[in-house]
């Protein structure tokens, strides 16, 4: 097993190599930490004295920002891994040696995992500054941070993946762009979508307030008249949104609520939404509100009663990328039994 490992490491370093020699990968590098910082000190001037827990949107803010980052260069830089090299008929190479399918395409998924973790090194020193701001939760931050490791590894892999089971490596590429906006943004779209779509008609008691001019206070009242109103079934597609990576580092964290029942964080704001999603809607009553006029289902309730998602979409995305390799190891393995028209297996 050794020996295994040694030929594996030796991959990654020839991967590896060949990228931090690259001067693109510095200059990308240089860019994404202008933005983030940018933004970041955008933030920091606009919510200083409105946010008391600055810290810990500024941590989130970050999180996202380095995910919506590497969601856009790691398709790039894992792409055209395989099918690149063989273009160049340096894959050749390394076919004749003793370095295995598996072991070949495996070190091509850490190499680019490991670049690609580079844009979340240089964001290091914003999360620092955001803990020292104050308001940053130590589970956020156990939590976020191996959810987006693993989430970076995710793209790279169905980008390795792909460049191997894709002759042309611009076409592999722009599939893993394809594949990485589905999951951040179709996933959105379809849950609009199918929201709409499965919407329904129903009758429901008409309920008014009577304002107390003297007291202040408001009083439920049930008219007895009745309404026709249409109603959005979003409880019939919120699983579309477990596969959103945004939503997977949302609700792996769990929420921390403020003295009103209300998530006080960005994490926990996106989190509860999609667990207020499973909720199948219901006509409003005047049981539902408390002699105060507050409503008696707080949202801490409705989170404690609802499913966690994140694990499904997280297994789903282990699942896709795993899927993509052991394809690209099929592929790449040699000697080939059979090899589509005009192509060529080096």
């Amino acid at each position: 097993m050794s020996g295994w490992l040694r030929m594996l490491r030796v991959v990654v370093g020839l991967e590896l190599a060949q990228r931090v020699r690259s001067v693109a990968w510095y200059v990308l590098l240089i860019v994404v930490a202008a933005i983030v910082g940018g933004v970041i000190t955008v933030l920091f001037l606009s919510l200083q004295g409105f946010q008391r827990d600055l810290g810990g949107a500024i941590f989130a803010l970050t999180i996202f920002l380095v995910m919506l980052v590497t969601s856009l260069v790691t398709p790039a830089l894992s792409g055209s891994a395989i099918n690149g090299d063989r273009d160049a008929g340096t894959l050749a190479s390394m076919q004749v040696t003793q370095v295995t399918a598996t072991q070949l395409v495996l070190g091509k998924v850490i190499g680019s995992w490991i670049a690609s973790l580079g844009f979340l090194a240089v964001c290091t020193p914003f999360m620092l500054g955001s803990a020292m701001l104050g308001g940053l939760r130590l589970e956020a931050v156990l939590i976020a941070i191996p959810v987006l490791v693993i989430e970076i590894g995710v793209v790279s892999a169905i980008g390795v993946g792909l460049s191997g089971l894709i002759r042309k490596p611009v076409l592999s590429t722009v599939v893993t762009y394809l594949v990485v906006a589905f999951f951040s943004v179709g996933t959105l779209i379809g849950f609009g979508v199918g929201t709409v779509a499965f919407q329904q008609e129903e009758t429901r008691a008409e309920i008014t307030w009577d304002y107390d001019d003297q007291t202040g206070s408001s009083t439920c009242v049930e008219t007895g008249r009745t309404y026709e109103t249409t109603i959005p079934r979003p409880d019939r597609v919120w699983l579309m949104l477990a596969a959103n990576p945004y939503v997977i580092v949302s609700d792996a964290i769990p929420p921390h609520f403020d003295a009103s029942g209300y998530p006080d964080d960005l994490f926990g704001q996106i989190g509860v939404g999609v667990r207020m999603a499973q909720e199948p809607p219901r006509a409003e009553s005047c049981a539902d509100y408390d002699d105060q006029g507050q409503w008696r289902d707080p949202v801490r309730d409705v989170h404690e009663r609802t499913l966690p998602s994140w694990f499904v979409g997280l297994g789903l995305h282990l699942l896709i990328s795993g899927a993509t390799v052991w394809g690209a190891i099929a592929a790449v393995r040699a000697p080939a039994r059979a090899l589509a028209a005009g192509s060529r297996i080096a």
